[in-house]
């Protein structure tokens, strides 16, 4: 009887559990089923991201600015059996430039050096034949190279500046590049405009449709490229005589960019 009774027990509770578990999984589906509805409802009503009718277009804005800086570079080259040596010859050529510079009113913190190397030249025999012996190749001094950019603030100076540190003794001067120091508030100018193209461009679109403008669903932009007015300087070894400076007009950069806009529509 004891056994009896504890199966019977057993069984109960088992059931019991049993029936417990499905109430729960029962509830537990309806509450998920609930949830489900609701989301597809919010998303219909309210969300963005599932914008299933939409416009795109393309906006341009455009800002012309005379360059305010004027930019070149020059470099200083220098031969010597000895690294001391030759970092001696090109620091005596580029203390001559720095000097020239600082005379001009040029400040030091638009002199900067972009480039400085060392490196050893080297001897590879002087047999001239097919049948030469290999040969270890023997170092026979050391070039020492210095780069400098130059910012010119006073771009009516430019050309004079420009021919005026070749007289220096230094060994190549690239071209004159004018262009403007500082563009962040000349871009936000652009984008501005751009910005407001798109938008224009949106709502007549949207009017040629006969629907309506809703939100922003997407927003990329690019910006244009413009050409540096250049004027060409020296190259190789310079040898400038003193002669009057060049005219060098500036004319006007033009900063471009691009946006592109999807809206939604309703």
């Amino acid at each position: 009887m004891c056994v009896k009774r504890f199966l019977e027990d057993r069984s109960f509770a088992v059931n019991t559990t049993l029936f417990v578990t499905t109430i729960a999984v029962g509830l537990l589906s309806l509450f998920l089923i609930s949830k489900i509805i609701t989301e597809v409802a919010m998303w219909d009503a309210t969300d963005d991201t599932y914008a299933a009718n939409t416009v795109s277009v393309q906006g341009e804005g455009e800002v012309v600015a005379a360059p305010d800086v004027a930019k070149f570079t020059f470099s200083v080259n220098a031969s010597a059996e000895s690294v001391e040596a030759a970092q001696q010859l090109s620091a005596e050529s580029m203390n001559k430039a720095l000097d020239y510079l600082k005379d001009n009113n040029i400040d030091e913190k638009d002199i900067k050096t972009t480039n400085y190397y060392v490196s050893p030249k080297y001897s590879y025999g002087d047999c001239r034949g097919y049948n030469c012996p290999p040969q270890e190749p023997v170092v026979i001094g050391y070039d020492v190279n210095q780069s400098v950019e130059v910012k010119v603030r006073e771009t009516n100076k430019a050309g004079e500046i420009l021919s005026g540190i070749g007289t220096t003794g230094v060994t190549n001067i690239s071209g004159l590049q004018f262009t403007i120091d500082d563009e962040d508030d000349l871009r936000e100018e652009a984008r501005t405009k751009a910005v407001q193209d798109a938008r224009a461009k949106a709502e007549q679109l949207a009017k040629d449709l006969g629907v309506k403008i809703k939100k922003v669903v997407s927003f990329s932009e690019d910006s244009g490229f413009y050409p540096y007015p250049e004027a060409y300087g020296m190259g190789g070894d310079v040898a400038v005589k003193s002669s009057a400076a060049p005219s060098l007009p500036t004319g006007e950069n033009t900063i471009t960019i691009r946006v592109y806009v999807t809206y939604e529509i309703k």
